[in-house]
């Protein structure tokens, strides 16, 4: 799942919602990026939810993956800006070392939870690991605290079949939706978008 903002006649901001599996795509208008309505549509979803993280999945009884491209951006981004910071750099190769690993894997054979699972002790060391650290950094503990608060909902894909370890799929998925706003982003009407959709 995905949501990407527009604009509507008269220039009213609201959201497109995407949610894709590996065949089909459904858009949804929303007049807000609030996720109530999540609760009502995915009620008898019994898969799995991949998201880019926005807290308002996190409510949903179901499990759920959060996309770990973003996380790494996120430390990416955070390392540029902090060069100096050593403990985030120790951090942020830590989990990287993690995910390499298991990436391999997924290289190697697919996303088969057989294959997966034999990195749920390494999952686990990585943890207990985190847990153990005190950081100086303010921006080592603020990811700490992101990686804690998360850790059901960082390595859930190992637990599966077929299930991707970040939401390039529901990203791929609205690109046909965002060629479309480039030109009619403030010009459509609600329900001409809801149509289009």
């Amino acid at each position: 799942a995905d949501e990407t903002e527009v604009h509507v006649r008269p220039l009213t901001k609201g959201y497109v919602w995407v949610f894709t599996n590996m065949e089909e795509v459904v858009l949804l208008y929303k007049p807000s990026r609030e996720g109530d309505f999540l609760h009502d549509l995915l009620s008898e979803f019994r898969g799995v939810l991949v998201t880019d993280g926005y807290s308002a999945y996190d409510s949903l009884k179901c499990p759920q993956q959060k996309c770990l491209v973003h996380l790494m951006r996120d430390f990416n981004q955070d390392i540029r800006s902090n060069p100096w910071d050593e403990e985030l750099k120790i951090l942020a190769g830590d989990f990287g070392a993690l995910l390499r690993a298991i990436v391999t894997t997924i290289d190697q054979y697919g996303l088969k939870r057989n294959r997966l699972v034999k990195h749920q002790r390494a999952i686990k060391q990585f943890f207990s690991n985190v847990e153990k650290q005190q950081f100086r950094s303010e921006t080592a503990n603020a990811y700490r605290t992101r990686l804690l608060k998360n850790r059901d909902k960082l390595f859930t894909f190992v637990e599966f079949d077929n299930v991707p370890w970040n939401n390039n799929n529901a990203e791929h998925a609205v690109k046909h939706f965002a060629y479309y706003r480039e030109y009619a982003d403030g010009l459509i009407t609600e329900s001409g978008l809801k149509d289009y959709l």
